[in-house]
């Protein structure tokens, strides 16, 4: 019973054979289907490598920020330069713990125990108007929370408003250091942001250091800052034009925060990725082709048993 079995079987892959040699037209339109097959499942993961190298330009287009936090204990003091135009400094202090004590003759010169330094130096904008300004070393001790206390004294004004600009660069120590004070003031004026505080309050300033990495390597600095404003209770017996400012100075945090683009795509995982790609390309294609070939083996096997059927029954 198994050699009829076995001979039936070596007789129908003859005649396969047999079929095929017959029929080079049937041949062909197999392999021509082969052929679409096999594109149909190419082209899909052709998209796919390119879509990948889309992304990939992509992400090197928009890099993402990675922000990191350093903590220190003391910061570089930082230079406050004021340009009070026509009011007076009537004190500087430090004082540290957040405790800044009464004052005790308001709107009276007091002492002034900051280190200060006076310089006119021409419009960076403008170079034609010359710009006055008092430059205050900041606080340094974060942990002790020191802070600096002025307050400032305006014995009228031609406006309907009345307010002190100041801007904030990143140290006091290379302002004195320079040899170009002048320049160094421009320079400042150009990089830095200004603000204002108004007469009749007291303003509490409340820094904070953001350093950026650029892609050459440099490093900028600028100063974030957050400003809480109290209605000062003048109780004095004066003139409706005398007014005066004050302002506190201090660290809000010991962390200076370091910010720097990273790209998330680099070449080398990139020729990684392609290579994965590829490589799963040429499987599906070859695992297509061989699935698409018995398929139509298995296709010829029918319509030949059918055929015989068929010449059987007539």
């Amino acid at each position: 019973m198994r050699r009829q079995e076995v001979s039936a079987s070596y007789r129908e892959l003859s005649e396969d054979l047999e079929q095929v040699s017959e029929n080079p037209t049937d041949q062909g339109e197999g392999e021509m289907e082969d052929h679409e097959d096999t594109n149909s499942v190419i082209l899909p993961a052709v998209f796919l490598v390119y879509q990948t190298i889309t992304d990939f330009r992509e992400k090197l287009k928009h890099p993402v920020m990675s922000v990191s936090y350093k903590e220190v204990s003391l910061y570089d003091a930082p230079g406050i330069a004021f340009y009070p135009g026509k009011a007076r400094l009537l004190s500087c202090k430090h004082h540290y713990y957040d405790h800044i004590p009464p004052l005790v003759n308001p709107g009276q010169p007091g002492d002034i125990e900051c280190t200060t330094q006076r310089i006119n130096y021409t419009d960076p904008f403008t170079n034609q108007t010359m710009k006055y300004a008092l430059v205050v070393q900041g606080p340094r001790d974060v942990k002790k929370k020191e802070l600096v206390f002025l307050q400032f004294h305006l014995n009228g004004t031609d406006q309907d408003f009345s307010a002190i600009d100041y801007l904030l660069f990143s140290s006091f120590q290379e302002f004195i250091n320079s040899p170009e004070k002048a320049e160094f003031m421009k320079d400042c004026e150009s990089s830095y942001s200004s603000w204002k505080f108004s007469g009749g309050f007291r303003t509490w300033v409340k820094m904070s250091l953001v350093k950026t990495k650029e892609e050459d390597g440099s490093e900028t600095v600028e100063f974030k800052q957050e400003t809480s404003v109290v209605n000062y209770i003048d109780q004095r017996t004066k003139p409706r034009s005398d007014q005066l400012f004050f302002v506190v100075f201090e660290w809000k945090d010991p962390f200076i925060q370091t910010v720097q683009d990273i790209i998330t795509a680099n070449p080398w995982n990139m020729i990684a990725l392609l290579c994965g790609i590829f490589l799963a390309l040429f499987k599906a294609a070859d695992f297509a082709k061989l699935s698409v070939k018995w398929m139509i083996k298995i296709r010829k096997r029918h319509l030949k048993r059918r055929s015989q059927v068929m010449n059987h029954i007539s």
